[in-house]
């Protein structure tokens, strides 16, 4: 049986993978990068223990990968930052999804647990 912490964190990649596979190659172009961000936020957010979604789309790498006259590109890791909070039985998880070497890497920043009195037990970097 898992433990609330892992659960929570279980939680959190099933979210990343379903923001990450749901979204990516969807058109994108510095004029609709904020809608795009509220749209990946709030459907992600509809799923259970999920607290907050943040999606930032930065405008300048959408320009730098569009390479042909259409006007767009296609979504992918490397033009997003993403942070998420789920909450599972007392226990908050705080994930994000930066670029690290070329990679869109999706990672664990820390697990609070209010049951054990600890909060930001278990922090990484």
């Amino acid at each position: 049986m898992a433990t609330d912490a892992q659960q929570a964190c279980f939680e959190a990649g099933i979210k990343f993978g379903s923001l990450y596979h749901q979204f990516a190659g969807t058109p994108v172009s510095p004029s609709s990068t904020r809608s795009l961000e509220a749209a990946m936020a709030e459907a992600i957010e509809n799923q259970p223990f999920c607290e907050s979604v943040s999606v930032a789309i930065h405008d300048d790498r959408v320009a730098d990968a569009i390479d042909h006259e259409n006007g767009y590109t296609e979504l992918t890791g490397s033009l997003m930052d993403v942070e998420m909070r789920i909450a599972y039985e007392g226990v908050t998880v705080r994930t994000r999804m930066t670029m690290r070497d070329g990679y869109p890497l999706m990672e664990l920043v820390g697990v609070d647990d209010e049951a054990d009195g600890t909060p930001g037990s278990g922090t990484t970097n």
